[in-house]
């Protein structure tokens, strides 16, 4: 890659770094892996900068980032099934009733593909044939996830209107 191609990649990242990172965070549910998965794609996204570059290269970073983390998500499930000698201590879940609190664990909470559907529908703000095109599914996939995952969100935070929700907590 010359550096007029390197420059062109710096300033991509500079530009749109914190909002993928932000994608990357709501994907996954924590900050470590949320870095790690927006190192993974940014660096597969330099190799392949040439063909990239041309096109808008935001939408091909997000479908690594998701990809990536149902890819992950999916390895620590099977980890989990997979019997220990001495079971893993859980975590105590935070007291704080806080509604950005139970909305961020609720949504941590979901299938890896339902999350990634509301991160990229009401996070991102994409249409849902946009969020079809990022994780490579039709249309009605992206609804039906979109469904079942908002019923899930409601049902955890009380029926309160999810969508506001989500739109107050992005703000």
């Amino acid at each position: 890659m010359s550096g007029t191609d390197g420059d062109g990649f710096a300033a991509f990242v500079a530009a749109r770094g914190t909002s993928l990172l932000r994608v990357a965070y709501l994907a996954c549910g924590d900050e470590g892996e949320a870095e790690d998965l927006l190192q993974t794609a940014l660096e597969r996204t330099y190799q392949n900068w040439d063909r990239v570059r041309y096109d808008d290269p935001e939408p091909y970073v997000r479908r690594i980032i998701v990809n990536t983390s149902i890819s992950r998500a999916r390895r620590r499930a099977i980890l989990r099934i997979i019997p220990m000698h001495t079971p893993p201590e859980l975590p105590v879940r935070e007291t704080d009733v806080d509604l950005r609190h139970v909305l961020m664990d609720t949504l941590r909470a979901l299938p890896p593909r339902q999350r990634a559907v509301v991160v990229l529908r009401y996070w991102e703000d994409l249409s849902e044939t946009q969020t079809a095109e990022v994780l490579g599914c039709s249309a009605g996939t992206v609804k039906s996830q979109a469904s079942k995952a908002l019923a899930k969100l409601r049902l955890a935070i009380g029926g309160e209107s999810v969508k506001g929700v989500i739109r107050n907590v992005h703000a």
